[in-house]
């Protein structure tokens, strides 16, 4: 068990042996630098972290044995992605960019991991994509860490 940030605890497991033998993903993860020159001359600002990141990907059937340690009850196999696997943050990104792949491609919300950043010009506007992103979010079950949100920010 782990420490956060916030005190509580989570699993965590060595995967280091897996990760040596696994084949990597390639899909990369934005670049900051990237994500702030598309901002520009935006005025409205909603951040939105969704919980639990990477445990929102399962794994696929035939691979959970893969990931399956043991416990002092015997083994454990999960069913959802781990932080600690090589491939948990791409697959994650994959994941959440396929999600908002249409909003992404009009430079109206940029996603990086569990971050999801709404920016426009007119409050309008940015309240009508902050309900389609909220409708994706109910659609695919993912929900977002209230306390880390903040909507509407000039």
């Amino acid at each position: 068990m782990a420490s956060q940030k916030n005190g509580k605890l989570c699993p965590v497991q060595d995967y280091r042996k897996l990760n040596e033998m696994t084949i990597k993903n390639c899909y990369s993860l934005p670049l900051i630098s990237e994500l702030m020159d598309k901002l520009g001359s935006t005025k409205y600002f909603t951040k939105l972290d969704v919980r639990c990141g990477y445990n929102n990907v399962c794994i696929k059937k035939d691979d959970k044995w893969k990931a399956t340690f043991r416990t002092n009850h015997g083994l454990f196999e999960p069913t959802i992605m781990f932080f600690g696997l090589t491939n948990s943050p791409a697959t994650f990104q994959w994941m959440m960019n396929d999600i908002f792949k249409d909003l992404i491609t009009t430079s109206r919300v940029t996603v990086y991991l569990d971050n999801i950043l709404i920016f426009l010009k007119t409050l309008e506007e940015h309240q009508k994509i902050t309900h389609c992103v909220l409708k994706l979010l109910r659609k695919y079950k993912l929900f977002l860490k209230a306390e880390k949100c903040e909507f509407e920010v000039l």
